[in-house]
């Protein structure tokens, strides 16, 4: 039976070449970078043609030109195949595309073909459900990539048709960048393979590259995780806030790691031998983070009150009442009160103000005498 599919793969194989001969050279055919995907994508479980799949990255170091054809034709490979392995093949052979460098892989956006639902069509579920899912999560991946590639392209379009220069990124957009990065770094460790998958050639060879892409987005946190403790002093609530959830899902990520390369290297990955240490992240720093945050936010509330009294609520004599929620406070304003204390000394002689109302005229004296003087209101209610 197994003979049986590798002929039968090979006989298909060979009829795309022979098709893809036959195109003629279009903008999005293009019959060598046709050729050279489909050998680098063929059916063999044994081997794989590192030769071609190189040819296809010259070709796209070359010109960007030749980005539209290599899509057209890995993704119409993609769609028709019911192939485990021409399947896996063609997410090595698109993720060495993006570890080129390329500008313009920047362009692709979300990918053109969709694996998040494979299922191999040549073998028994129960036999190859772990391939599925190895297949799966790595589309997963690679599809999220693409996506914050392209998101990152425009912004920075955006900027420079907006005209604006930036030196240095803010604290904030740095924060955003790690939050990014560390998803991607938890898509990156569910790639993993299963039960018997582990022993597959193919799939072994899969998690060469991944482990390249763990180191790569690894470093970058650490990196970017050092520049923000940095500036973390001119943080305000949001971004240390933000910074905590960073720094405590650093250490939770650190010890997934490591038990993500233990488990590589039992299954023969090479490159996983190398581990990188994990970041060690001071429980102090975290700590005084949250000392902060807690500091910003007593801030406020202190200024959010002391704004509130600076307020009050006015009311006229004739009922008009204005209202502010954020103050127990009532000013009482008459149409009356027209006397100050110089109005009082000539009005009523024989009644002499305390030294108090003296100084303050907004305060009423604290006893009325009978006599000539008008009644002054409580100007201060509560």
């Amino acid at each position: 039976m197994r003979l049986w599919r590798r002929a039968s793969g090979v006989l298909k194989d060979q009829n795309s070449l022979w098709i893809s001969s036959l195109s003629r050279r279009t903008a999005l055919r293009n019959p060598d970078i046709e050729a050279a995907i489909i050998k680098a994508t063929s059916h063999d479980e044994f081997s794989i043609d590192y030769k071609n799949a190189e040819r296809v990255y010259k070709w796209i170091r070359l010109s960007d030109a030749h980005i539209k054809p290599l899509v057209w034709c890995l993704s119409l490979r993609m769609e028709k195949t019911r192939c485990w392995v021409v399947a896996l093949k063609g997410l090595m052979l698109m993720h060495g595309v993006f570890s080129s460098k390329v500008p313009v892989v920047q362009r692709i956006g979300r990918l053109p073909f969709d694996l998040s639902n494979f299922k191999d069509g040549y073998n028994k579920p129960g036999e190859i459900w772990a391939h599925n899912a190895f297949i799966r999560a790595y589309y997963a991946f690679l599809d999220q990539k693409s996506t914050l590639l392209f998101i990152n392209m425009q912004e920075r379009r955006a900027f420079r048709g907006g005209g604006v220069v930036q030196e240095q990124r803010s604290l904030m957009q740095d924060l955003v960048i790690l939050q990014k990065l560390q998803g991607l770094l938890d898509m990156l460790i569910q790639i993993k393979p299963l039960s018997k998958a582990a022993s597959v050639f193919l799939i072994v060879e899969a998690m060469e590259c991944i482990i390249i892409e763990v180191y790569d987005v690894y470093s970058r946190i650490c990196q970017m995780i050092a520049k923000v403790l940095k500036r973390i002093d001119t943080a305000g609530k949001a971004e240390a806030a933000m910074a905590v959830r960073i720094l405590k899902k650093a250490i939770v990520q650190g010890d997934e790691l490591s038990m993500y390369f233990q488990l590589c290297r039992e299954i023969g990955v090479v490159n996983a031998k190398g581990c990188p240490q994990s970041v060690e992240i001071p429980q102090e720093d975290i700590h005084d983070l949250e000392i902060m945050i807690n500091e910003i936010s007593d801030k406020s509330e202190m200024d959010g009150k002391s704004e509130a009294a600076k307020k009050a609520i006015v009311v006229s004599q004739n009922e008009t009442v204005l209202v502010d929620s954020r103050s127990r406070l009532r000013t009482v304003i008459t149409d009356n009160w027209e006397k100050f204390d110089e109005d009082l000394m000539v009005i009523c002689p024989e009644n002499s103000l305390t030294a108090a109302s003296k100084t303050n005229p907004f305060l009423s004296p604290p006893h009325q005498q009978q006599g000539k003087c008008d009644d002054l209101p409580d100007l201060i209610t509560f």
